[in-house]
């Protein structure tokens, strides 16, 4: 069970992923709380049922209404703050009796199977409200210490109603295992998979720099952009592709033409062929405040990019090996950003070999592999 199913997030990319894998020999049923759209981003097998429990936007809006207005009587109730166990998750910290009752019926209409909820609002609900016939597992999209401590209070009251909770890196599973310590749930780290590429291919005489991800403060494009106002002053010939959108794309464009860098950062928005544009750029980099493990940047390693990342807590330090396929710097600081990505601009030698060792360490990650590991961890709890 997805948030929003038709999105264009790393989430969202992760699952459909593994729901095309899973789907040769299981039936698979992607359900969307919310829908943005009439089609998906991202092309899901035929085999993969998809079933919006909603026809709402996340914001509580029916998808016929204009952007910025609402004809739904229901939508008033998200003036006041939901009581229910998931409030502590920021996008259902408004009550909403509609799009609770739906995600719970849906639980309770399965009459077996395995339910795989992947937000903290979601594996809350599915701990508290779905029936124990079903296998219930909790996917960590983020990881354990990033949430507030009411949220992490909430995780170890009802994570342990649940019967397996899966984390994308071996820190995040540690912090797990102290938080839940005592209880019966089945604990482990599956990573994020990615189908695997015939032909990674890369550019590195493009000079041309590549980010993408949802405009919202975790992923840090305000500190993106600040570093990248010294890479122009060194290297005005290079461009930077800043791909996605979000509540904060405005306040980043206006930063953008604030600091004279209209014409270096291009802001395209959504893609639909981020393989594409991947290919087409020399490295990518990532300025995260947090993360649990990125998507896109295995997707880009996988291209053969190399990557210039923040040091965040948790992901990209089990992805980027320092000096090796990417650069790591310290978090948050824009400085040492600014220095790593124009290092790499003027080594092309180093950034070419950096290239061939990212595509060599993304085979870990391809979708065979973490497809494998899936099936045996449900087979594990079908049997228990």
């Amino acid at each position: 069970m997805l948030n929003n199913a038709y999105g264009a997030g790393g989430t969202v990319r992760t699952v459909v992923n593994q729901a095309n894998a899973l789907c040769a020999h299981h039936d698979v049923e992607i359900a969307s709380v919310y829908r943005t759209r009439q089609v998906p981003v991202f092309t899901m097998d035929e085999r993969v049922r998809l079933v919006p429990l909603t026809d709402l936007r996340d914001d509580g809006s029916r998808r016929s209404d204009p952007p910025g207005t609402n004809s739904r009587f229901w939508r008033k109730t998200r003036r006041f703050r939901n009581r229910l166990p998931h409030r502590y998750d920021y996008r259902y910290r408004r009550w909403d009796p509609v799009v609770d009752a739906a995600i719970v019926r849906y639980f309770r209409a399965e009459r077996d199977g395995v339910l795989i909820t992947t937000r903290p609002a979601l594996n809350l609900l599915s701990a508290w409200f779905a029936p124990r016939r079903l296998v219930r597992i909790a996917q960590d999209h983020m990881n354990f210490n990033a949430y507030a401590p009411k949220m992490q209070h909430a995780i170890r009251k009802a994570y342990p109603r649940l019967d397996g909770v899966t984390v994308l890196t071996q820190k995040d599973l540690a912090s797990y295992r102290e938080a839940l310590s005592g209880s019966k749930v089945r604990l482990e780290c599956i990573p994020n998979g990615i189908p695997p590429r015939e032909s990674p291919s890369s550019s590195p005489e493009a000079k041309r720099v590549i980010a993408a991800g949802r405009f919202v403060r975790q992923k840090g494009f305000d500190m993106l952009v600040e570093a990248w106002a010294g890479v122009h002053q060194r290297h005005p010939d290079w461009r930077l592709a800043l791909f996605g959108n979000g509540p904060l794309r405005d306040a980043v464009a206006a930063r953008v033409a604030e600091l004279g860098l209209s014409g270096s950062i291009a802001m395209p928005g959504i893609t639909k062929k981020l393989d594409e544009e991947l290919s087409a750029s020399s490295f990518y980099v990532l300025s995260s405040r947090s993360e649990g493990l990125p998507m896109v940047l295995l997707e880009a390693m996988t291209t053969g990019l190399p990557a210039v990342s923040f040091d965040c807590p948790t992901g990209p330090a089990d992805i980027i090996e320092d000096g090796v396929n990417g650069l790591l710097v310290p978090p948050a600081d824009v400085a040492a950003l600014t220095s790593a990505v124009c290092e790499l601009i003027e080594d092309p030698e180093r950034l070419r070999a950096m290239g061939a060792a990212a595509v060599k360490s993304s085979e870990r990650f391809t979708m065979p592999a973490i497809a494998e590991t899936w099936e045996k961890f449900l087979q594990e709890l079908a049997k228990r």
